[in-house]
């Protein structure tokens, strides 16, 4: 037992009380070892006992306050399924749009993933994308499961849309639906359309262009569910633009008046890319497009400036996207197809448009055009039979069908009168339930 100590601090004696240690029990272990003789030998072993321990659950503080710098680790990252088109931006990077147009739930992919997949705009890609951190702006993929509904093995292995070979149509799409449509009645006997079509509609303002298209459209997806239907509305009318969503069923990639030139021009080329992508896949495709003129238009504002002009102030350089816009129309041999019919205005007062129309003229191999004193007088459709036609029209239309168009032509041309043939053709034809009807009474007389 130690001794008591003292200690003077300031002629004060101070007490130190002695301090008991407790020294654990050393206790004798015997251990007994058996030898090779079967000999039983014993020893002992000093050890030491350690005391047992009682383990208690450890209660949190409550009510802790945390610094306020301070921010708890993030150990998950947030993710979610997405499914968008993608466009390929200037440095090689893209985004994968959910609407075709820029918002805020696009999601950034790298240049490296679209070299390693062989990606291209306008494919359909589904996959993960995780959420933005705090320094970043946009979500970013994280994983690629299908591109086109398809593997991805099978996105390097696709041909290029430049090097199909592009052949006349030879398949007619019939547009007839009901008796009383007689629009898509007419057009299917004196202005076929065959799948690869590159048609032109040359309109006036309100000669009823717009419901043509909504018409035409419907007769696709009624008579060939299969295709692949999409409507590019280039410089609308918003309500319009509402108007074309709500009615046709398929894709609607649409941009209205009041926007940029360059969304406008945007907006043609994603879906247009789109349309590309599917036709490599051996897909049928038909574009209803309004119109070539705007886009034409957009262009012109949109583009750095050549330093040279045209009539109405329309740069010459404006003309080469509007044309590779419209010239992507084919019949592919031995593959799918890509219809476009694209509507130019006409008679507007603008030189600017009478020069884009001159331009595109003779491009396409079917050309409709609408008549403005048809449409004054309220005559719908306002075709002009006379001077729209089809290029190679035998190839699309069986030659019983051919020889009776080519009389009906060759009997109203004799009349003079374009105006009074389609008014006596819409006369007939509203008489009779189908064209195979109408053909048999033109027949007889």
């Amino acid at each position: 037992m130690p001794k008591k100590i003292v200690a003077q601090v300031e002629n004060e004696p101070v007490k130190v009380e002695p301090v008991k240690i407790e020294v654990p029990e050393v206790k004798e272990v015997v251990e007994e070892v058996k030898p090779k003789d079967n000999n039983t030998v014993s020893f002992v072993k000093p050890g030491i006992v350690t005391p047992k321990m009682e383990n208690k659950p450890v209660t949190p503080p409550q009510n802790q306050v945390q610094r306020p710098h301070f921010t708890p680790p993030v150990n998950n990252v947030v993710t979610q399924p997405i499914s968008g088109i993608l466009e390929i931006v200037q440095d090689g990077s893209g985004f994968v749009r959910p609407n075709f147009l820029p918002n805020g739930k696009d999601a950034y992919i790298g240049s490296m993933q679209i070299r390693r997949y062989g990606l291209r705009a306008g494919d359909l890609i589904v996959g993960v994308a995780k959420m933005p951190k705090e320094n970043e702006k946009y979500w970013a993929m994280t994983r690629i499961d299908k591109v086109n509904d398809g593997e991805l093995a099978a996105a390097l292995k696709r041909p290029d849309f430049k090097d199909l070979v592009p052949i006349y149509p030879e398949k007619q799409m019939k547009l007839e639906t009901e008796s009383d449509i007689l629009s898509t009645r007419i057009l299917d006997l004196f202005c076929p359309v065959g799948f690869g079509q590159r048609g032109m509609v040359v309109s006036p303002p309100k000669a009823g262009k717009t419901t043509l298209l909504k018409e035409i459209a419907a007769g696709v997806a009624v008579n060939y569910p299969e295709v692949h239907l999409m409507a590019i509305l280039v410089g609308e009318r918003p309500e319009e633009v509402t108007d074309m969503q709500r009615f046709i069923k398929g894709e609607v990639i649409a941009s209205s008046f009041d926007q940029k030139p360059e969304e406008q021009t945007r907006a043609a080329e994603i879906g247009m890319e789109r349309a590309k992508r599917l036709v490599e896949l051996g897909k049928d495709v038909v574009v209803v497009f309004d119109s070539i003129t705007r886009l034409a238009r957009a262009y012109n504002l949109a583009i750095p400036t050549s330093g040279r002009t045209l009539s109405g102030g329309f740069d010459p350089a404006a003309l080469y996207p509007s044309k590779r816009f419209f010239g992507a129309a084919r019949k592919i041999e031995n593959g799918g197809s890509l219809t476009i019919i694209g509507t130019s205005l006409v008679d507007t007062g603008s030189k600017m448009d009478d020069l884009i129309f001159e331009e595109f003229k003779g491009t396409g191999n079917m050309e409709l055009r609408l008549d403005r004193d048809l449409s004054e007088r309220r005559i719908f459709p306002a075709f002009d039979i006379l001077k729209s036609g089809t290029r190679k029209e035998e190839l699309i239309l069986d030659p019983a069908t051919l020889q009776k168009v080519i009389a009906i032509r060759r009997m109203f041309d004799a009349v003079g009168e374009n105006n009074n043939a389609t008014d006596m053709i819409i006369s007939q034809m509203s008489k009779t339930k189908n064209n195979a009807e109408f053909l048999a009474r033109i027949g007889k007389k």
